[in-house]
């Protein structure tokens, strides 16, 4: 069993040579040396006016210093998910300014750590404090700010070590998501601060990073995971014989599909233990499919208790904001051994002032076997309007590739018929191989409306590894790209294949910083409307650098190199 340790006094209680972390080198770091950067953090808020500051780290170590520096500060720490011009626009009027390792120049003041002469008092914390402003995952709309006090979480940390706890040993935490959401922030931050587990500073931001960090360690590990990564496992990784060295895998932020299971029992030979709950309620239940495929029910959490309204999933726990139930929107149905969940009891919405469904629409698109994964949204504007973003099928690409994308929609739509009234019906479409996903394994609103920026074609990831990725693309007559080049014989323009590379690499491996130079351009020969392309991105980012081809059955025909600002440090590594 870990050492616990009393996460209001992790900063001021006595251990400072205990190991608490691995740095991005690999390196242990202990107690003692979290505790000075925290210090520094804690005397560069000290001097902030205003009783805010907002933190965002890529480095889980970093965060992990700057968050007890606020805290211990008297700071709310606010930590948005993404650093997108509109959250950074929203948090200027609430925070003082910003402490963060991303390398970009950011709006808000960019707070930086500095020591003071004099080391400030560490006084344990008070868990009666709201000092956490969270972010839901936006998947539904704009997301929204969500105030915690501190004994929500530390709760909930405890109630995650009396659950788990005896299994995962002195196992060391790795994770694919974020810490700047709840389930990333209580597991691979404060859970481990407080049982005395190794975090590891860096996220492994693919699946495949995975067998090379676990043969750097001396200890077995803990995968913090989440469906976006797990259901799209490789068939095979380089050594399989790192697969007792897992001793846990968590997932949550979503359903892990079933099909997902058989992957995860041969890579990591155990099912995933699934983690249910929300921003707002904090963890609620857990389950571990070991058995059956189909094994739906879920189990409360220790200090979570639950009961069914109707079909409604009611909650009461430490780790909500008020003592009492509270409701939940998902409907359930109760067993013996816990409740199994049913869907959304929220998942109707007005459009043209008539009642429409979302579960309905899902449900029907299902049936044709054309996608196999979708979401339905409301695209903003003078009349709203459904869209659907569509993952197709082995079928539903091969009726894309013979009908082209107008067709599979209408082919679509024609399904929709029967259940909608023609007004209602989905407008827009948009089929790609994957839901995006930011950090946290979450499909936001916001990412889901990029996906229908006029410019963007339509795209296919046919592989896709850690650097290298190969697309199929459709550039369709109606795109803007088009018009005025040129009158009568329309080509693509050089900038929009360039454009082209630019918005898929980043979407696919994130860009290493700002665009510094283009070199070795070569156009072959002109692309047409409806030519369809391969494109061959190859992501080298520790050389700031990313390699780009475009073919097609008539041959190459464009390719170059495009050059990014790397961070100080990293250049002259």
């Amino acid at each position: 069993m870990s050492d616990w340790t009393d996460l209001c006094r992790l900063m001021c209680a006595d251990g400072a040579d205990r190991p608490v972390a691995r740095n991005a080198a690999g390196e242990v770091v202990t107690l003692g040396s979290l505790r000075l950067a925290a210090g520094a953090w804690q005397a560069t808020f000290a001097a902030q006016p205003g009783q805010a500051v907002a933190l965002h780290f890529e480095d889980t170590l970093d965060f992990s210093a700057a968050l007890f520096g606020a805290w211990h500060a008297g700071k709310i720490a606010y930590l948005p998910g993404e650093l997108t011009a509109a959250t950074l626009q929203a948090l200027g009027t609430q925070v003082a300014g910003l402490a963060s390792d991303a390398a970009e120049d950011f709006a808000l003041p960019r707070l930086r750590s500095s020591p003071a002469a004099e080391p400030l008092p560490v006084l344990p914390l008070n868990p009666q404090a709201e000092q956490l402003v969270l972010f839901t995952s936006g998947s539904t709309g704009e997301p929204q700010a969500i105030t915690k006090r501190l004994d929500q979480l530390f709760v909930e940390v405890a109630a995650q070590q009396q659950a788990f706890g005896a299994r995962a040993g002195q196992a060391e935490v790795l994770g694919t998501v974020s810490h700047q959401h709840i389930y990333g922030l209580l597991f691979r931050v404060l859970w481990p601060l407080a049982s005395g587990r190794l975090l590891h500073a860096r996220r492994l931001a693919y699946i495949e990073d995975l067998p090379v960090a676990l043969r750097a360690l001396p200890n077995t590990a803990l995968l913090i995971g989440s469906p976006a990564h797990l259901k799209r496992l490789p068939p095979a990784l380089p050594d399989d014989s790192f697969t007792a060295r897992v001793a846990l895998v968590f997932s949550s932020g979503g359903p892990l599909p079933d099909d997902a299971l058989p992957d995860c029992r041969r890579l990591f030979g155990q099912a995933p233990i699934e983690v249910y709950g929300s921003s707002e309620t904090g963890g609620i239940a857990w389950r571990q499919r070991s058995g059956e495929v189909h094994s739906p029910v879920w189990r409360a959490l220790p200090g979570v208790a639950w009961r069914v309204d109707g079909e409604r999933l009611q909650v009461s726990s430490a780790h909500l904001a008020e003592a009492g139930w509270q409701d939940s929107e998902d409907r359930v149905r109760a067993s013996d051994e816990g409740f199994e969940l049913l869907g959304r009891l929220d998942r109707v919405l007005k459009i043209e002032g008539k009642r429409v469904s979302l579960q309905a629409i899902e449900q029907a698109l299902l049936a044709t076997e054309w996608l196999a994964e979708l979401r339905v949204l409301v695209l903003p504007g003078l009349r709203e309007q459904l869209a659907v973003v569509g993952v197709p099928t082995e079928a539903g690409w091969a009726l894309h590739a013979q009908q082209g994308r107008a067709a599979m929609a209408e082919a679509l739509r024609r399904q929709l018929q029967p259940l909608l009234e023609t007004m209602t019906l989905p407008r827009r479409w948009r089929f790609v191989s994957h839901l995006p996903a930011n950090a946290q394994g979450k499909t936001t609103a916001q990412a889901l409306q990029a996906l229908f920026d006029p410019r963007r074609p339509a795209m296919q990831v046919l592989s896709q590894s850690a650097t290298e990725a190969t697309l199929r693309i459709w550039p369709d007559a109606t795109l803007p790209q088009f018009d005025g080049h040129f009158s009568g014989h329309p080509v693509l323009p050089g900038v929009a294949q360039v454009e082209w590379a630019l918005l898929f690499a980043q979407e696919l491996f994130g860009l290493p910083g700002a665009l510094r130079a283009l070199e070795a351009l070569k156009f072959q020969q002109v692309i047409r409307p409806g030519q369809a392309l391969q494109m061959q991105l190859t992501m080298q980012a520790a050389q700031g650098k990313l390699v780009f081809k475009l073919e097609s059955d008539s041959g190459p025909h464009a390719s170059g190199r495009v050059l990014f600002e790397l961070p100080a440090a990293e250049a002259t590594a």
